[in-house]
């Protein structure tokens, strides 16, 4: 399903379910660096590992 499909779902539990990812992903994030641990990520149909340190990283930029 699609963003544009999300907003425009009838059901407002489907609707409000991006932004809930979006919390989950922040939420997983920093955990991760707390943690020092990796994340696993889908990027463009291929897995990744996001390693604690890369993410802090990304928190600087």
């Amino acid at each position: 399903m699609t963003q544009q499909e999300l907003v425009k779902a009838n059901d407002p539990d489907l609707r409000l379910s991006l932004e809930a990812m979006k919390r989950a992903a922040y939420s997983a994030r920093k955990t991760a660096i707390q943690t020092d641990t990796a994340i696993v990520i889908v990027k463009d149909e291929q897995i990744i590992r996001v390693s604690a340190e890369e993410l802090r990283k990304e928190n600087a930029a």
